[in-house]
């Protein structure tokens, strides 16, 4: 039932799972979110009532009053209330999330005006059966207005507020510690473990980084400064202030935010340094998909081999330029695919998946296929897109290519919000940086009593304050007579689902830097897991 409506926190939930639009702005505000106050109630007079916000219009008889929508709030949205909606266990190395009720919430769309909820539901929230939203209406689950709805047959008018109350179940994510490597009171730096996301979006909450940090460190008002897709790990930015935001929004602008990655390729990658150019464009924006096309924006990744065990190869990247999965794009196109990557990957892309920009197909018979194949393997989740693919399907038809930011895998371009910001104090993170990091971290780091330590994602004990025998503050609601997730037992997800090999090694400005350990999977003596 997350399909049929929106969260109320943040602009990724007020968005995605009804028109499947992702969030360019800060993870931490709610810019979609509308102000609590309450429309103002009837006014009477000796010629009947009227409604504030109606423009003085008197109702006319059986018609429905809808009140106007309310201002946008640019605050902060996530607070104590929102980070106690459930609790963490962690179980065989993962994190869970105990399943909790939750409202989605979200403004009738110009293309539902005119349209009753059920057709509605029936046309584009095929997740769920038309008879358990009959159900859910029944039980007052569904509410039009703040105003429960029983029959479905009601038209749907503009600015009619929907509400959805649905049993939220979350995927598990690597239970690995959420290590902050530097908090001075400007900036917080984390290392960010693979497989989790940024911020709230799709089937993801309280597995994100943002909830994390708030739930057991107690840390919110976080400025986002770029982003790492879920899949990938390494140094992630936030800004602790809008005034440090703004400096280092100004210093990704001006390309003075020095980036470096390092990956694992398939295949031999050529000793010398190389450097790809190819424009990027965005095919989806629902799941980021792009590819290399005369149209899409001018890019510039420097690429570096670093050793090659006979299989595959490690990479070092140096993406000048910021657009959405500029290095996995690059990389797809010179022929070197990144390791265990679901999208650019797939044999989707045709028998040469990609490689020189050989496709073959459409924007949206690519999409299609994508969709497809993971469909296939029961892997949409991959592409973090509801286990239907719905919504794939009607963008494919639009294939929208308009112009948007871009902050994902390889990039660091300012988001929406124009925040990013720059420090004044160097740092240092547990392990020694310089301008050959590379060089030095694949010495491994070292913690506080000397002991090595490695960035691999190990199944873990414990995170935080919690440990896999802690109990939940409250007793979690843990199944739904209405929840189809409540009836199904879906296997644990195995590490190949779990990491990309694509890692924020390091990122520096003029006079700081912030860097993590060289990844285990990123060091000669590797071996490959056997996915068989």
């Amino acid at each position: 039932m997350e399909q049929a409506a929106v969260a109320t926190s943040t602009p990724a939930e007020v968005n995605s799972p009804i028109s499947g639009e992702k969030t360019t702005t800060k993870e931490a505000t709610e810019s979609g979110k509308r102000k609590s106050d309450e429309p103002g109630e009837p006014e009477t007079s000796g010629r009947g009532k009227r409604r504030r916000g109606a423009g003085g219009k008197k109702l006319r008889p059986g018609e429905r009053y809808i009140p106007p929508p309310q201002k946008r709030n640019l605050g902060i949205s996530f607070r104590q209330e929102h980070f106690d909606e459930t609790s963490y266990y962690f179980e065989g190395g993962l994190r869970k999330v105990y399943p909790y009720y939750f409202d989605f919430k979200t403004y009738c769309k110009g293309r539902w005006i005119g349209k009753s909820l059920l057709e509605v539901f029936k046309s584009e929230f095929r997740a769920e059966s038309i008879e358990y939203y009959q159900r859910a209406a029944k039980e007052g689950r569904i509410r039009l207005n703040e105003t429960p709805v029983e029959d479905l047959s009601v038209v749907l008018r503009n600015n009619d507020l929907m509400k959805n109350t649905v049993h939220r179940h979350e995927p598990p994510v690597v239970g690995r510690p959420l290590e902050v490597l530097v908090d001075d009171g400007e900036v917080l730096v984390v290392d960010k473990p693979a497989s989790i996301p940024v911020h709230p979006c799709g089937r993801f909450r309280h597995n994100t980084v943002i909830f994390i940090l708030g739930k057991e460190r107690g840390i919110s008002e976080l400025h986002t400064v770029h982003r790492l897709d879920r899949l990938t790990s390494g140094v992630l930015l936030f800004a602790r202030t809008l005034e440090a935001s703004k400096k280092l929004d100004q210093l990704v602008r001006d390309r003075q935010l020095e980036k470096e990655y390092v990956c694992r390729v398939e295949g031999e990658f050529p000793e010398s340094e190389l450097i790809c150019e190819e424009p990027i464009l965005v095919v989806s924006f629902k799941i980021g998909l792009c590819r290399v096309d005369p149209k899409g924006k001018e890019c510039r990744t420097v690429f570096q081999r670093l050793s090659f065990n006979g299989k595959t190869s490690v990479v070092r990247c140096l993406p000048l330029t910021g657009r959405t999965h500029q290095i996995r794009v690059h990389l797809q196109y010179l022929g070197f695919p990144i390791l265990n990557d679901p999208i650019y990957g797939s044999s989707a892309w045709g028998p040469h998946r990609g490689k020189g920009g050989l496709v073959g197909k459409s924007n949206e018979d690519l999409l299609q296929a994508l969709v497809e194949e993971h469909r296939s393997q029961e892997s949409l989740h991959l592409l973090d897109i509801p286990d239907d693919g719905i919504g794939i399907e009607q963008e494919a038809e639009k294939n929208k290519t308009s112009e948007k930011a871009d902050t994902m895998d390889g990039t660091s371009e300012p988001n929406k919000s124009g925040q990013s910001h720059q420090i004044d104090t160097q740092v240092t993170t547990g392990c020694s940086s310089s301008s050959e990091t590379v060089n030095k971290l694949s010495q491994g780091c070292t913690d506080s009593n000397g002991n090595k330590t490695s960035l691999e994602s190990q199944p873990t004990k414990s995170n935080g304050n919690q440990t896999e025998a802690a109990t939940p503050k409250t007793p979690p609601e843990t199944r739904d007579h209405l929840c189809s997730e409540c009836m199904l037992v879906r296997p644990d997800p195995t590490e190949k689902e779990l990491i990309m090999y694509l890692h924020a090694l390091r990122y520096k400005g003029a006079d700081f830097e912030y860097s993590t350990c060289l990844p285990d999977w990123a060091k000669e003596d590797w071996v490959e897991a056997d996915w068989s």
